[in-house]
Formats: C-alpha cells, structure tokens, sequence
C-alpha cells in the first residue's frame, strides 16, 4: 500500500506510523529521516537543506519534494510505503501525484489522525523530558513521575522543552490548520481520505487505523 499519514502535531504520526509500517510491511518515510540521512550522507540535497536551515530559512519545497523522490525510488519502497510529514502542503502534494503517476502507481489512501485541538495542546504542553537522557519522557497528565520534577530512570532533572509550551503548541496548530489541512481537502477530492480518531491508547489507535486502511483497499 501507499500511504500518506496526517494529523495536527501531537497526534502520534510517529509512533502510528511506526507500528502501522511494521503491520504492513512498508517502509515509514518521515521528512525529519529524510533530511538527516541526505544532510548526514552530504548529498547534494543534504547540502542545499544545509545552507538553508543553517540560515534560518524555511528548505524549499523542491528540495524537500527530491528528497522524497530518491527516498521513492529505493528498492524497498517499490511495492509500497507509509509517508509521515510529506507532502506538507498542496504544492508537494501535487509534486508527489506527478512522481506517482510518472512510475504508474498511485496513492492508496491518505490516513487522517483527528484529535480536538485542546486535547492536542494537553498532550504536547503536558509532556517532560529528562535533561540526561532525551529518550526518558513524562507527562504532566498521562505518565506522571513518582517525585515531581524527577526522572524515574536515572534521577534527572525534568523539564519542558520552549517548543513544548501552550503559546508554541498553539502557533503550531496555526501552521498547521492554514498549510497542511489543505491537503485533506486536497485528497478528499480524489477519494482517498480516510479519517480515524487518534484518540485512546496507542494500540487501539492503531487497530482502528489498519482496519480503516483495509476497509479503504477493498473499497
């Protein structure tokens, strides 16, 4: 199947996209992999993004849309892939219906994760990490620490990282609602939309995703 996954920040692209690429035997193409493999590999595209982010400007989409396309093109993505985070508004969603099409496959389905902004605000402002170790994470609500303040795993010191605070959460929100909610309109168009709740646990959410993309192939 070929896939593209999309949902509000706080939605749990990542983690859905992990677990439904590993059921479905698709490689999971996220844009932030895409830009350090090619800025690791010193790729031309890597360079270009480089010079780019390293003056604090926006990576054109061209860069991002070749990027996407050499990604496309590995021996594993052949019969099938799962996009997370591209194409991120209609322009790269066009530039990917012309690749597609250019190969003689299309897009299978376009997963919509919903979740209430307030909800999505709770989830990203409540979140803690361990200055120590990125990968130990806390919430506020959710996965509270036995002390405050406190990482469970090795003692650190808690904290909540500036792009994690309500007024960054909900400027992301903006960037999301006016460049990449057109992108559902977009698809809808052509019927591809399917959209699930995102809410509940992480299984149930994906188990609700697999069934709705097998509804989708058989339709």
């Amino acid at each position: 199947m070929r896939i593209v996954l999309v949902g509000p920040p706080g939605a749990g692209k990542g983690t859905q996209a992990a677990y439904l690429a590993e059921n479905l035997s698709i490689p999971h193409i996220s844009t932030g992999d895409l830009f350090r493999a090619n800025i690791s590999q010193g790729t031309d595209l890597g360079k270009q993004a480089r010079a780019y982010m390293d003056a604090g400007q926006l990576v054109p989409d061209e860069v991002t849309i070749g990027m996407a396309k050499d990604r496309m093109a590995q021996p594993d993505a052949v019969n099938g892939f799962l996009l997370d985070g591209f194409p991120r508004n209609v322009g790269q969603a066009e530039a990917l219906d012309v690749m597609l099409k250019d190969e003689g496959v299309k897009l299978d389905a376009v997963l919509d994760l919903e979740v209430p902004e307030d909800e999505v605000v709770k989830r990203i402002a409540g979140r803690r990490i361990c200055r120590n170790d990125s990968a130990h994470v806390f919430h506020a609500t959710y996965n509270k620490p036995k002390t405050e303040g406190v990482c469970d795993t090795c003692g650190g010191e808690l904290y909540q990282r500036d792009d994690d605070s309500e007024e960054t959460v909900r400027t992301r929100l903006e960037v999301y609602h006016t460049q990449t909610e057109p992108i559902i309109d977009y698809y809808r168009a052509q019927g591809l939309v399917v959209t699930i709740s995102a809410l509940g646990k992480v299984t149930e959410v994906t188990a609700r995703a697999m069934a709705a993309l097998k509804q989708s192939d058989e339709g």
